[in-house]
């Protein structure tokens, strides 16, 4: 049973902290400005028929607001679909040969930032009235044989039913790393990635809530595939927003311990059931998202990947020193106790005061209370957390 007036607080907070369609819309027009100079007649990568896509946040529409110091970060990648092949180039001569063309790009589009190089991409640093940074990885597609692994690994591992583990290794690809100590030489094992077959993982998992499709396709008068994802607007996109947005304040003087956002996007995805209510949809994945992470390696496997661990720095000697599991694990015991606090029913009070510290967000009084359906006569100004309860931060 929905719950209305819990719902409306969380789509309050959730207008304050979501991108506008108009930054999606403006990064679209980047990386197919990118796309477009690479086709152009005297591009070196034309030939090799360049195809720019985005992934990520942006890709999924689950991306948030930065902070005021802080820029859209954009991930994207560019795949050389025909010609190119592992036995003929370098990881490095890969990587250099793009980069030539979107330095050649900055230069022609005014871009004062230098470009500059990353372990996995090429960054470029836009400052239009938009602040993006645009991290760039390039690819190529995967070999068949390697792509028959991938599936058969789907497969065994259950994370996809056969067909479309099909057709999602068919989308996996092979990336740069200048830290592979095979990056100069020609070989056959470069880092498999498939940002893409992740992003068809995801909208199986959105699909579930049917009854939102439905509604999404009346109202847009569209199929909804033929929208991108930002505009689905489903409850489990909605309630990754505000987890991720829970995460960044509580680990704000703190950033290398949190959660990595790819862990809270597949244990939320994995533990949604097609609700059809942001309050439900939180609700639910809060309860459940332990159960979807392994007690041995791979802790937190990528569905369209199962050999790779998305938290394989949680026990790793380099990382002991950031706690990563147990921070993990404090922040989903905290975003419990703060968000049970946002769907308090009757006190305006206790609602203010979780949104501000487990959110960095302030909410209109007034407002909260008429979605609570109360007066300032019923308003009952009680202690906001009782001190037996898990606070912000987790101090001991």
């Amino acid at each position: 049973m929905k719950d209305d007036r819990s719902n409306a607080v969380l789509k309050s907070i959730l207008e304050k902290i979501e991108l506008p369609d108009s930054a999606y819309e403006k990064a679209e027009k980047r990386y197919k400005d990118i796309g477009e100079w690479l086709h152009r007649p005297d591009s070196s990568c034309v030939e090799y028929d360049p195809y720019v896509f985005s992934q990520g946040s942006f890709r999924l529409g689950t991306a948030t607001k930065p902070d005021a110091n802080e820029e859209y970060d954009l991930d994207m990648s560019c795949n050389l679909r025909k010609g190119v092949s592992k036995n003929l180039v370098t990881q490095e001569k890969l990587k250099h040969h793009i980069g030539d063309e979107l330095e050649l790009y900055r230069q022609a589009r005014g871009i004062k930032e230098d470009l500059s190089e990353k372990k996995r991409c090429w960054r470029l640093e836009y400052a239009d009235g938009l602040s993006f940074h645009m991290d760039i990885v390039p690819c190529i597609p995967e070999s068949d044989v390697r792509r028959q692994v991938l599936k058969r690994r789907m497969v065994e591992a259950s994370s996809l039913d056969d067909h479309l583990a099909q057709s999602v290794s068919e989308l996996a690809v092979s990336i740069t790393d200048n830290t592979d100590p095979e990056y100069k030489i020609k070989t056959d094992n470069w880092r498999i990635s498939n940002p893409e077959g992740y992003a068809r993982w995801f909208e199986t998992r959105m699909k579930t809530a049917l009854s939102i499709i439905n509604e999404r396709e009346m109202s847009c008068k569209a199929s909804i595939d033929s929208l991108p994802y930002y505009q689905w607007k489903t409850p489990l996109q909605s309630a990754i927003q505000l987890l991720k947005r829970h995460r960044d304040t509580m680990f704000k003087d703190n950033d290398d311990a949190k959660p990595i956002s790819v862990i809270i996007t597949t244990l939320a995805a994995k533990a949604y059931s097609g609700e059809s209510d942001l309050v439900s949809a939180l609700t639910n994945i809060l309860a459940n998202l332990e159960r979807y992470i392994n007690k041995t390696t791979p802790y937190v496997p990528n569905p369209v990947n199962p050999d790779e661990d998305f938290a394989d720095k949680w026990h790793s000697e380099e990382h002991r020193h950031l706690q990563l599991p147990e921070n993990f694990f404090k922040w989903v015991y905290q975003a419990r106790a703060d968000f049970k606090a946002l769907c308090s029913k009757d006190n305006s009070n206790l609602i203010f005061e979780a949104a501000n510290r487990g959110l960095d967000v302030n909410l209109d009084r007034r407002s909260i209370d008429y979605c609570l359906g109360l007066t300032a006569a019923v308003v009952t100004p009680t202690n906001i957390i009782e001190t037996s309860d898990p606070r912000p931060w987790f101090k001991k």
